[in-house]
């Protein structure tokens, strides 16, 4: 019987008093809990149980008011291989405070959520270290990190070296005497067979003892502790050949006639090709982060701060909410702001994918890492440090990269069992060529039980998933698309339908004059200026619109009066004007027959129009609409190109639905629905197509990206944190949309690949190793082979998954429209 213990669990979802009761009574009804006592204030729970932990977690789940959880990220070290990532995860969940715990070879890290309040990162860390792996948490503000990573790449290069240096001559008087005859009686008649095998076994002894020790350190603990790794099966592959060579050298005699052979070259080769391979590897890795290091890089290290009238250099850490700051041509802006004084045009394609530079002018936003044009600006900190829209790409994108897609939980399975059972091919190789074997046996069952442990190759099913989803998302950031949760990197490659919102996603989102069309000699811009001065008095959006487009200079009005629901009416310039609706027309006694007919034809495509009306004459017919976005109908097509079924989920009219759907050539309309009605749309759809993303701009589409297999959310490089999406699109136009699923499918493809060539290597080249091509070509595979053939595999998946980095946009450059701006939500 255990005995009691007492720990406090902060409870979340608590709303009231009355829910303290109910909290008390679910831990209660947990078999083993003695007392439960709830502080509503505080919001947690003190507990006293001689059951397991586990248990008050779920039945907190199942009441509804979960444990609280944090999350912290790890930096691990020593894992070389998949089964070192399956160690550590079991050792984590084996702590009842971990709810998940996702560890990525790639990366070198772990992503755990734990119960707040009973356990800490530090806690976690030491667990790590307790399974033979030094852990610390992560620290991102750390600058060493990457100096770090190069100095290991560095010390890894020159023990290679070393060894390669020590093994060259071992090399050389074992396999030259097989290869060259002459050479062989050579060696005999100079030094002696003696000798040239004492000076293998030293020259060997130096690299095992030397560079070759870290796979005996790592390997032999691991494989006492009943979970071997790859380094176990090196350590066993080389010892064994090791050990074997000893004994020919020094006692032969207690060798089978015939079998005293020397194989000191295939220990020490081993050596030298899979650190050659770890050298290889660690460099491609080296580049799969690029994205993320390119991404620190943006931010400045300091700032031109004003204080007292001067300006002053100061460290990026030290500004705060509300410094002024001054940029001048050509620097980068170092953290979110608004601009207060100067113009200037900010290259943002950092963030936003977007190669044309946005114009800039007072109150505009600004984000810290984008490079000023060629004017100077006067700014004011909006947002430092964390909060700034480049730590939060940053942030999403080392997520991302960390996460653990779906596919990836058969290799973990597959893998967790795979160095055990190698070890056994290889013991069951040795016992079959020691029974069946040809004279002499036992030198050929050592050589296929050692090739068997060198050529397996678990790091190549370790990497083959972690390696792809980094160099994956990563190019997608450069791109302007950030993968928020990773199961949406492997879900929108299998998105059967996209379902767009219209307004702030198809289209502006705001009304602008699409047209002016005038009759009975009156002109163009003189209708224009009266009426956007007439306009100006309101703050209609239509009315704005007309504004916006009109000129600068406009004149002076009298007698303004706004008639509800019919239009307005003003005089202007000595002119009487009257602006709106077809009514408004006819109770004045205005005669529209000459744009009755282009007034219907607007309204049929959408647009909302308006008369004008000079003096009692009809004057002209503006059409205003909320018009497309530069780059929809491109972004459109392309995805119709891949296959896609397009839906369009409007709460405005039908009609206005319809005519922009026939318009862009969007297959299905669900129109004139309000927000809980997009919830039931989406479903609708799903069952209809199969899986679906919703795309929406983020604000008011939250509970519709929520509900969808995949949400993606349009930004604008000013609020990339919506928690509801799976994908962000830092870009305002649908472009990303069709760059975010080319990037899906083709990071899915590389996995595929990775994980064909991971899992065939192995399936094909073991039993080969095993020896089972003997019987026809009379030849065994050497165990230096093996290592060499195991090194590149690993070296092949990382390089196959560093291709994605040049992957392009799924749409030319050529073909996009460029003239928008930033537009804000």
């Amino acid at each position: 019987m255990a005995a009691p213990q007492t720990t406090q669990l902060k409870i979340s979802g608590m709303g009231c008093a009355s829910c303290v009761g109910r909290v008390e009574s679910a831990l209660l009804d947990v078999p083993g809990v003695s007392d439960a006592s709830v502080n509503f204030a505080t919001e947690t729970a003190q507990v006293t149980y001689d059951g397991q932990f586990g248990g008050l977690i779920n039945a907190l789940s199942h009441a509804g008011y979960p444990a609280a959880t944090r999350q912290t990220t790890l930096k691990i070290a020593g894992m070389s291989c998949a089964s070192c990532v399956s160690k550590i995860e079991r050792a984590l969940k084996a702590d009842p405070a971990v709810v998940d715990a996702q560890v990525n070879l790639a990366t070198e890290s772990a992503q755990i959520t734990y119960v707040d309040g009973v356990t800490d990162p530090q806690m976690l860390a030491k667990r790590c270290e307790e399974v033979g792996y030094p852990a610390r948490v992560a620290d991102a503000a750390d600058p060493q990190t990457d100096g770090r990573k190069t100095e290991e790449a560095h010390a890894l290069t020159r023990a290679t070296l070393f060894a390669a240096i020590l093994a060259l001559p071992v090399f050389v008087l074992e396999m030259g005497g097989h290869m060259i005859p002459a050479f062989h009686h050579w060696v005999q008649a100079s030094i002696g067979t003696q000798t040239s095998h004492l000076i293998q076994f030293a020259l060997t002894s130096v690299i095992l003892l030397g560079p070759g020790r870290v796979f005996y350190a790592k390997g032999i603990p691991s494989l006492l502790r009943g979970s071997p790794d790859m380094n176990a099966l090196v350590a066993l592959g080389t010892g064994a050949a090791y050990l074997f060579s000893a004994t020919a050298t020094f006692a032969p005699q207690i060798l089978p006639q015939g079998s005293a052979n020397v194989y000191f070259e295939a220990a020490s080769v081993i050596v030298v090709l899979i650190l050659l391979g770890r050298v290889m590897e660690a460099r491609a890795k080296g580049r799969t982060g690029a994205a993320i290091r390119k991404l620190v890089g943006l931010q400045p290290k300091t700032a031109r701060v004003e204080m007292d009238g001067r300006f002053i250099d100061r460290p990026i850490a030290d500004i705060t909410v509300g410094d002024i700051l001054q940029i001048r041509p050509g620097e980068r802006v170092p953290v979110d702001a608004e601009v207060l004084e100067g113009t200037s045009y900010v290259d943002e394609s950092m963030i936003t994918g977007e190669p044309v530079p946005v114009g800039k002018s007072p109150t505009d936003q600004v984000v810290g890492g984008t490079v000023n044009g060629t004017g100077a600006l006067r700014l004011r900190a909006t947002r430092v440090g964390a909060d700034t829209v480049l730590a939060q790409v940053i942030r999403m994108v080392e997520q991302a990269q960390g996460a653990k897609l779906p596919i990836q939980g058969l290799v973990d399975r597959i893998t967790a069992w795979f160095v055990p059972v190698v070890i056994a091919i290889a013991l069951f190789t040795i016992v079959i060529w020691l029974i069946f074997g040809p004279a002499p046996a036992l030198p050929m069952a050592l050589v296929t039980g050692v090739s068997v442990l060198i050529i397996a190759c678990p790091c190549a099913m370790g990497l083959a998933t972690p390696t792809s989803i980094m160099v994956g998302t990563g190019r997608a950031a450069e791109l302007g698309v950030l993968f928020r949760k990773g199961d949406a990197l492997q879900q929108l490659q299998q998105a059967k339908v996209i379902a767009l919102d219209k307004t702030g996603t198809l289209t502006l989102g705001r009304p602008e004059l699409e047209s002016v069309t005038t009759t009975n000699g009156f002109g163009r811009d003189t209708v224009l200026r009266l009426a956007a001065a007439v306009e100006a008095q309101s703050e209609h959006p239509i009315a704005t619109a007309i504004t916006r487009a009109g000129p600068d200079d406009l004149p002076a009005i009298s007698a303004f009066k706004s008639l509800t629901g019919l239009g307005v009416q003003a005089t202007v310039d000595g002119h009487n004007l009257l602006i709106g609706s077809p009514r408004l027309m006819a109770q004045n006694g205005v005669d529209l027959t000459t744009l009755t007919a282009e007034a219907d034809l607007r309204s049929s495509e959408g647009a909302t129009p308006l008369f004008v009306a000079i003096d009692g004459q009809a004057a002209a017919l503006l059409a205003v609409s909320d018009p497309v976005k530069p780059g929809t109908q491109d972004a459109l097509e392309r995805l119709h190109a891949m296959g896609l079924k397009l839906a369009m989920v409007t709460g405005d009219n039908a009609r206005t639905a319809q005519a922009l759907a026939d318009r862009l050539g969007i297959d299905h309309v669900t129109a004139e629905v309000l927000p809980d009605g997009k919830l039931t749309a989406i479903t609708a759809l799903r069952e209809q197509f199969g899986t679906l993303a919703f795309v929406g701009d983020g604000i008011n589409d939250a509970p519709a990206l929520a509900a969808a297999d995949i949400g993606v959310a349009i930004g604008t490089g000013t609020d990339v944190a919506i928690e509801t999406a799976d994908v962000v699109l830092m870009s305002g136009d649908l472009r990303g949309v069709a760059n975010a699923v080319e990037i899906s499918r083709r990071t899915m493809r590389n996995i595929r690949q990775n994980l064909g060539w991971a899992f065939g290597y192995n399936i094909l080249l073991i039993p080969v190793a095993a020896g089972v091509l003997f019987p026809f070509s009379g030849h065994l595979l050497s165990p230096a082979l093996a290592a060499g053939a195991m090194a590149l595999s690993s070296v092949f998946v990382v390089a196959n998954a560093l291709r994605l980095r040049r992957v392009r946009a799924a749409l030319p450059e050529t073909s996009q429209d460029h003239t928008s701006q930033t537009v804000t939500p």
